[in-house]
């Protein structure tokens, strides 16, 4: 995710997980160490009320075929998604990544070593509507993800998993709106009644995992899809549901789905408030002063926005207000991608002099300093399954200019090398976070121009034909697993790279190898985790000696919330963001 496979279930829960981010908090300030969640005010109190979230950052798909950035998946699913499993809400620990049956009557059946896969629903579960969940809506909501040219953005394990043939390593079905391959389709997912099963062509093991994680695999009633002009129609079959359209920029109202029935969830989802309204377009800044502030609607709100570093005093020597911060690991790595379509990086030795002369200490300090994270050497991150540091970026976290201008010298390009360096922007951190990158890289002999955008980011750099040299980008596992990261980023095949003119899917780079896809490939048939682990760890090698991308830093979540609010958790199930499963408001 950017909000994430080949391993089994209980051996990827048996370990500490990088998704299980946070540690317990008495009403202070925690640092997570890995496991358990981050609680900052009292238990969970009791119906009523609204609580407001605030961002910044407009939701870029609220489709759930289409949406991968953690937080919009969290939230969709503790809202107006319901998945056959989900993660349960309200636990810490290894319960906090083990799925519970949610549409399902349980948590799936698997046979021929983990190919096949079987579900059944519940009785009594319903769309916003009062119309029944079926099967075939599970089976229309998995065919979406196929239509790569139309539902773009989303995840794509369902294209290398799904047993339908393939060709030039993609299959050959594309969606319920062209319907080539439909028949071979129709063999891989097939409706038995309540009961859907699916036949993967390779075994998923963690599969439950991957619907837990991801809203991938949700139903989709197929009379309410208009393909792309579905990206924000929401259609419940949660305990909330839209109030009104979703206006992006400005964001929405949830209310309570009347149809829907919390004797048929298990989740232990508690839909507390009466409304949930989602506030778009606040900058750090404003959203962090009116939580200081804690006043009127203010005291019932939450925020995915991190602290910025020039409060960090102004909360830190104030108790009441520090009392209401949590700090936690975040799953998320922030890292460069060279484009492999730009001209000047397709030169190996520019890409060596870009990684020398990048200078993560700055980058870090610049975007908060040690509660913003520290500096990473892998794009995995630490706490996953089988990590190392990747050897290629093992150099000095301050970068080597001298050594960086050597390389450029020897690359055979006229000095100073021009690049435009394209990057999530619009906040104070974010900008001299860049500045600072430049800094280094033009004292090493490039001329950078600087590139932020301050809408919606992704849906921009999956466009494989947006001009710029070097992006931006910042990855969390889908769940622990470093399948759940080198692969989904750096799989030309299932990303569609030099074969969908319209998306790179999470490839940003647009880089290509037969040796990395190779060794994707052999790891995804390893029998077990440390197997597998030590296979993407060898991509992971490659991708560094091509400099495929450049990690910066392993991030943390500094954050604040109301005093007003009850049940607060960062919790395993939502990546480290507030978790409106269990948040509340006082009476």
């Amino acid at each position: 995710m950017t909000i994430s496979r080949r391993t089994t279930a209980l051996a990827v829960l048996a370990v500490t997980s990088v998704l299980s981010v946070a540690a317990c908090g008495g009403g202070g300030t925690t640092t997570g160490s890995g496991n358990g969640s981050a609680t900052g005010s009292a238990a969970a109190g009791q119906k009523g009320g609204t609580v407001y979230w605030l961002t910044k950052r407009p939701a870029e798909h609220l489709d759930p075929q289409r949406t991968y950035i953690g937080r919009d998946l969290a939230n969709e699913n503790r809202l107006f998604y319901r998945d056959l499993v989900s993660f349960p809400v309200g636990k810490t620990g290894e319960e906090a990544t083990k799925p519970v049956a949610d549409l399902a009557t349980d948590t799936g059946t698997s046979s021929e070593g983990g190919k096949v896969w079987k579900f059944t629903l519940k009785d009594g579960v319903k769309w916003q509507d009062g119309k029944d969940i079926t099967c075939e809506d599970l089976k229309y909501g998995l065919s979406r993800g196929f239509a790569t040219d139309v539902i773009t953005g989303g995840p794509n394990y369902q294209l290398g998993y799904l047993d339908v043939p393939q060709k030039d390593g993609l299959p050959v079905y594309n969606g319920p709106y062209k319907k080539t391959g439909q028949a071979d389709f129709d063999k891989a997912v097939a409706c038995e009644g309540k009961t859907i099963t699916y036949h993967f062509n390779k075994p998923w093991a963690d599969f439950p995992l991957a619907i837990a994680s991801l809203r991938s695999f949700a139903p989709y009633r197929a009379d309410q899809d208009k393909g792309d002009q579905s990206n924000y129609a929401i259609f419940s079959s949660g305990p909330y549901q839209l109030q009104g359209t979703w206006q992006k920029g400005k964001g929405g109202t949830f209310v309570r789905n009347p149809n829907y029935d919390p004797k048929t969830d298990q989740t232990g989802r508690m839909a507390l408030p009466d409304k949930i309204v989602i506030t778009e377009g606040l900058t750090n800044e404003i959203i962090n002063q009116r939580l200081i502030a804690d006043s009127g609607d203010d005291k019932y709100a939450v925020t995915d926005r991190k602290i910025p570093g020039s409060m960090y005093s102004q909360i830190d020597s104030n108790p009441t207000v520090k009392s209401r911060s949590t700090l936690v690991n975040a799953p998320f790595v922030d890292y460069l991608l060279p484009n492999f379509n730009s001209d000047v990086m397709k030169n190996p030795k520019v890409r060596d002099a870009l990684k020398l002369a990048t200078d993560k200490t700055a980058y870090i300090t610049a975007s908060g300093g040690d509660k913003y994270g520290v500096p990473a050497k892998s794009i995995v991150n630490p706490d996953i399954v089988g990590y190392k540091d990747n050897a290629a970026f093992t150099g000095p976290d301050a970068g080597d200019t001298a050594a960086a201008k050597a390389m450029l010298q020897s690359a055979g390009v006229t000095l100073p090398v021009k690049i435009k360096y394209t990057y999530s922007g619009g906040t104070p951190e974010s900008d001299n976070a860049a500045a600072a990158l430049k800094q280094g890289w033009d004292k090493a002999g490039f001329s950078t121009t600087l590139d932020p955008l301050t809408d919606t980011y992704y849906d921009v750099i999956q466009n494989p034909n947006t001009k710029s040299d070097v992006y931006w980008g910042g990855w969390g596992a889908d769940w622990p697993s470093a399948a759940t990261v080198t692969a989904p980023l750096f799989d030309s095949r299932v990303n569609g790279v030099g074969t969908n003119p319209k998306s790179n899917g999470q490839d940003y780079g647009n880089y290509k190898s037969d040796a990395v896809n190779s060794l994707f490939d052999q790891a995804a048939k390893a029998a077990d985790v440390q197997s597998a682990a030590t296979v993407y760890a060898q991509a992971d090698d490659q991708l560094g000696k091509d400099v495929a991308y450049i990690p910066l830093t392993v991030e943390k979540f500094y954050f604040l919330h109301g005093s007003g609010i009850t049940g607060y958790a960062q919790s395993a199930a939502t990546s480290g963001y507030p978790d409106l499963g269990s948040i509340g408001v006082k009476k």
